[in-house]
């Protein structure tokens, strides 16, 4: 079992900034990859941010330049740090995790989500 718990959403002001921390627990044995994504009312889920194992990071274009992900491996734990915030930010971030177990399975796992919500 692979747990993944999000923290520090809430609401922010455009122009605004804030960093979400995600942390996967249990049974890993190697994380393939860490990401997050958003989902705003009315809207299919998407990508935000994502790193993998060997450092890399891919952004959605709407992001770039703008949100950095960083990732602590040693803690399993993935950060979306996020500047210059506007409304259309606005959604609920899901972090996921995606790897293997300590008997080999592979795993893909979500958390709850957290709302963030810019207001204008």
């Amino acid at each position: 079992q692979v747990q993944v718990v999000e923290s520090g959403g809430g609401l922010v002001q455009a122009g605004g900034s804030l960093t979400l921390s995600c942390a996967a627990s249990g049974s890993i044995f190697r994380l393939i990859a860490l990401g997050w994504y958003r989902q705003a009312p009315g809207n299919q889920r998407e990508l935000v941010a994502v790193t993998n194992s060997g450092g890399g990071t891919n952004y959605a274009d709407s992001v770039k330049g703008r949100f950095t992900i960083s990732r602590l491996d040693a803690k399993n734990t993935v950060y979306l740090q996020m500047t210059s915030l506007k409304p259309e930010d606005t959604a609920v971030y899901s972090c996921n995790a995606r790897g293997y177990t300590d008997v080999r399975l592979q795993f893909d796992s979500w958390g709850q989500g957290t709302q963030v919500t810019v207001s204008s």
